[in-house]
């Protein structure tokens, strides 16, 4: 058994006869689309979502299908997973393209619908690029959204809390899926490479190269793989072969054997190691490797959060704007933005107080999430709710001496209070451990 396009679950004799589909019906089908799952239980990556007991896995595995937004980055099966949910459900499945259809297209689904409503089958509308269409198109879907007549399923690579309308997300379910890890994408080409068939050999390290370009897509990932298939010469690929079609140098991308993720490292923990000379080589060899810039920004982005925090906010702001100006400049003048951001957060003064603080809350809250709020920090925004208590003997702060109100309780009533940020005697959290001491001083004294 070998895997599909996103899984596992088809022969190998399968995936050769996938590969030569396009002979049989006269037409030509990319390796992406011949190799795309039918089944769940194929599909590879989002397991935060589709684990047993999760809740979209039980609204698939129990027929119970509801209207849902797929935001994620291209190639992680947003498209496969609608056709999938809608094949278990036994829908109907209609596809649109938000770039290429208008009223005419949705009124000619929605009429589909409707016919497939009268004879008792659901029907699954899948919108792909759903926020590429403005509010009057969005608003179109709402009266079928609510009377029943489709399953609403719209993907995204926008955040929809910016893109889509309130309506239409009130009405919709918002699953975030993720990019695939590495080892996901080189399972992935493997598979593909099955279904190439005896005719196609690849030198050892290519397809972690392939994968690590794809950076998180398999469709990607598969585009890659046929174009190098179709130019090896003699049925072979190899380094020369992917530097053609990467139009990148990978002998400097991967000099002396050290892979993207390595080289990731490097960068990251130069920074940490408050080394800018050795962090801006790593990102200059990224870059000349051919690495998507933006995808630099968001790993510096999350650099400033992880190793720097508090002992200089600043450092958040900058990067942010970094990766802004790379978005709006492009390369290569956006590249500078990014490279003085990682100067600055080599140069910065380091804490890792915020990373290990949230971390720890994590841990405590995946052990026992469900205590109860206090009745005194409770919302009471009616005459019902005061009557019950909620919010009777809260202590507002800033009535109370230095605008902190010593003695008080904010953790749930059965959960000892626990102390998560330990801030650092270094930058601005050396006054923040200050002020803290002297807060939990005042804790410790208060009779109340």
């Amino acid at each position: 058994m070998t895997n599909d396009l996103f899984g596992a679950g088809q022969t190998d004799e399968q995936l050769t006869s996938a590969a030569n589909v396009s002979s049989l019906t006269g037409g030509y089908q990319p390796l992406a689309a011949r190799l795309r799952p039918t089944r769940l239980d194929d599909f590879a990556g989002q397991q935060h979502l589709l684990t047993p007991g999760k809740p979209l896995r039980q609204a698939i595995d129990n027929r119970q299908l509801h209207s849902m937004i797929f935001w994620g980055p291209p190639g992680v099966g947003k498209t496969t997973l609608a056709r999938i949910a809608a094949d278990h459900a036994s829908a109907h499945f209609l596809q649109l393209s938000a770039v290429l259809s208008g009223v005419k297209q949705i009124r000619e689904a929605i009429a589909q619908a409707q016919q497939h409503k009268v004879g008792g089958r659901d029907t699954v509308l899948f919108v792909d690029e759903v926020h590429r269409f403005n509010k009057s198109q969005q608003d179109a879907f709402l009266p079928y959204v609510e009377d029943g007549t489709v399953i609403f399923i719209g993907a995204t690579t926008e955040n929809p809390s910016f893109e889509l309308n309130n309506a239409l997300l009130s009405r919709s379910r918002v699953y975030k899926l993720r990019s695939l890890e590495q080892e996901d994408i080189e399972a992935v080409l493997e598979r593909g490479l099955n279904a190439l068939g005896d005719k196609v050999q690849v030198d050892a390290g290519c397809l972690a190269l392939i994968a690590a370009q794809a950076d998180g897509d398999a469709r990607r990932a598969l585009n890659l793989l046929e174009l190098t298939a179709d130019l090896a010469e003699e049925g072979r690929i190899t380094a020369a072969t992917l530097e053609e079609v990467l139009q990148a140098s990978l002998r400097r991308f991967d000099k002396g054997g050290d892979l993207f993720y390595d080289q990731i490292s490097a960068l990251h923990k130069a920074v940490r190691g408050s080394a800018p000379d050795a962090a801006l080589y790593w990102f200059c060899r990224m870059l000349d490797g051919g690495c998507d810039p933006l995808y630099l920004a968001r790993r510096v982005l999350r650099m400033a959060s992880e190793d720097i925090g508090n002992a200089d906010p600043r450092a958040l702001t900058l990067c942010l704007e970094a990766w802004q100006v790379q978005e709006r400049l492009g390369s290569p003048e956006g590249e500078l933005a990014i490279a003085q951001a990682i100067i600055y957060l080599a140069c910065a003064a380091k804490s890792n107080a915020v990373y290990t603080a949230f971390k720890a809350a994590q841990a405590d809250v995946e052990q026992g999430g469900s205590a109860e709020v206090p009745l005194h920090l409770r919302n009471a925004p009616t005459q019902l709710m005061k009557n019950m208590e909620h919010g009777a003997g809260y202590r507002y702060a800033h009535d109370e001496e230095d605008g902190y109100a010593a003695g008080e309780n904010y953790f749930p009533e059965d959960l000892k209070e626990r102390q998560y940020y330990h801030p650092v005697d270094r930058g601005l959290e050396q006054k923040i451990r200050e002020k803290l001491k002297y807060l939990r001083d005042r804790d410790k004294s208060s009779t109340i």
